[in-house]
C-alpha cells in the first residue's frame, strides 16, 4: 500500500498551468480540486496511521478520490488551450 500523497501538480505536472488558470476563472473545478485535496489528505493521514480507519471508509475515500480525480482530469482534456499571444 502506498502512502505517497497524490498532489494534482505531480498526477497532471502537463496541466500544471490550466489547473492554475481553471482556478481563477471556473468555480466547480476550484471546488472539485479543493476536494479532491481534502479527500487526498484524509486517505494520506489514514495510510500513514495518523487518522486510521477502517476498510470500508478508506475504500470510500479512494473511490471518491478516483471520481474527483478523473472529473478534474477531464475538465483539463476538455478546456480550451492557453493562448499564447493576445489579440
Amino acid at each position: 500500500m502506498s502512502s505517497t500523497p497524490h498532489h494534482l501538480a505531480e498526477e497532471f505536472p502537463e496541466y500544471a498551468a490550466q489547473m492554475r488558470r481553471l482556478r481563477e476563472k471556473d468555480g466547480h473545478f476550484h471546488r472539485i480540486c479543493g476536494e479532491y485535496e481534502d479527500v487526498n489528505h484524509q486517505v494520506h493521514k489514514a495510510e500513514v496511521d495518523i487518522e486510521p480507519c477502517d476498510d470500508q471508509n478508506m475504500v470510500a475515500l479512494r473511490k471518491r478520490r478516483m471520481v474527483l480525480k478523473d472529473e478534474i482530469f477531464g475538465m483539463l482534456t476538455r478546456a480550451e488551450p492557453l493562448a499564447d499571444t493576445i489579440g
